[in-house]
C-alpha cells in the first residue's frame, strides 16, 4: 500500500509527486543492502549512489582509484572515534540530498531505488514512496561483516551504533529476507518490483 505522507519541503515534495517512484532501501550492517540495491537495477530501478568526494578529501585513504568507499576501512576510521563517525553523519546528510535531487531530475519518470543505512536514525521515513528493509539472522550479519575484514568487536560495535534491526523491519513497509542463496534474494525482488509496478 501507499503510505501517506505528512508535509515536506515543498522541494522534495516535487519529487515525490513527479518521480515515477522512489524506494528507500535499509537494514542493518552485513545484510545485503548493495547486493539488494543491484537486483533491483536489474529488474529496471535506478540505482543513486552515494556521494564520496566529501569521504575522499576526510578520509583519502579509504578510496581508491576508481572513487569507490572502501567499507572496511571505512568502518576502522569512523567506528573507532565518534568524532568522525559524528562527522559523517551531519556532514553528509545534506550533500547526498542534493546529490539525489539533481539525479531524480535527470529521470523523473524511472523508478528508483536507494540505499540509506541509516534511514530510520535520520528520520528520512518520509523522504520516499515505500521502504524496503533487508533481514538477516545477527550470525549472518556479524560473519559477512568479519568476512569484509572488519574485526569481530568493531564489527559488534558497529552493529550496535545502529537502530535495532527488529524496529526497522516494524517500520519499513516491505521486508526481503536474506538469509538464503543470491537467487532467493533475487526472486524477492522481481516479485516486489512486479508487484510495485501498479502502485503508482
Amino acid at each position: 500500500m501507499i503510505c501517506a505522507k505528512p508535509a515536506q519541503a515543498q522541494s522534495w515534495d516535487s519529487f515525490l509527486t513527479d518521480t515515477e517512484m522512489i524506494l528507500g532501501l535499509t537494514g542493518g550492517m552485513g545484510g545485503g543492502k548493495s547486493t539488494a540495491a543491484g537486483l533491483f537495477e536489474e529488474a529496471g530501478f535506478r540505482v543513486a549512489p552515494l556521494v564520496v568526494a566529501k569521504i575522499a578529501e576526510r578520509f583519502p585513504d579509504v578510496v581508491n582509484a576508481d572513487g569507490e568507499v572502501q567499507r572496511p576501512l571505512l568502518a576502522k576510521r569512523i567506528f573507532g572515534n565518534d568524532a568522525d563517525r559524528l562527522w559523517l553523519e551531519e556532514l553528509l546528510h545534506p550533500l547526498v540530498y542534493e546529490r539525489w535531487r539533481e539525479l531524480l531530475a535527470t529521470a523523473p519518470k524511472d523508478r528508483w531505488v536507494i540505499e540509506v543505512p541509516l534511514l530510520f536514525e535520520q528520520g528520512l521515513e518520509n523522504w520516499f514512496d515505500f521502504i524496503v528493509c533487508v533481514s538477516t539472522s545477527s550470525a549472518n550479519q556479524l560473519a559477512r561483516l568479519i568476512e569484509r575484514g572488519i574485526p569481530q568487536s568493531l564489527a559488534g560495535q558497529r552493529i550496535s551504533k545502529q537502530l535495532p534491526l527488529a524496529l526497522k523491519l516494524e517500520k519499513a513497509d516491505f521486508v526481503l529476507s536474506n538469509d538464503g542463496t543470491l537467487e532467493a534474494l533475487r526472486l524477492q525482488v522481481n516479485h516486489l518490483a512486479t508487484r510495485l509496478s501498479g502502485a503508482h
